[in-house]
């Protein structure tokens, strides 16, 4: 259950046409070796933009910003991301920290303050 200060890793990518299929299956394969090798790792996501297929948003849960630092300076995050350059035309990592969240029953809004 996501709860307001959870940090996030997020990634804005915009992959060089006839590239997405190719991009997929790296970011997959990377994102499996980050859930089951990382400290602080939870799960993870990407998205598609159906209207416009070359642009895709990933992001994911962590628990401490010392184990988001310590991934980023793996050898194999340095790898995925001189791949990723490769296929893409853009990409912009970022930490995020939620700050607003309504539950899917319709329960009451949570905000920070």
């Amino acid at each position: 259950m996501s709860k307001i200060g959870q940090l996030y890793t997020s990634g804005t990518w915009k992959v060089k046409a006839g590239m997405e299929a190719e991009f997929i299956e790296l970011w997959q394969a990377f994102a499996e070796w980050t859930a089951s090798s990382q400290a602080g790792a939870g799960e993870a996501f990407l998205l598609q933009n159906p209207e416009n297929p070359q642009s895709f948003l990933s992001f994911g849960p962590w628990d401490r910003v010392e184990h988001v630092d310590k991934w980023r300076s793996r050898p194999e995050f340095q790898a995925f991301v001189r791949r990723a350059r490769e296929l893409c035309e853009a990409l912009e990592p970022r930490n995020m920290v939620l700050v607003g969240h309504v539950d899917a029953l319709g329960g009451a809004a949570e905000t920070a303050s």
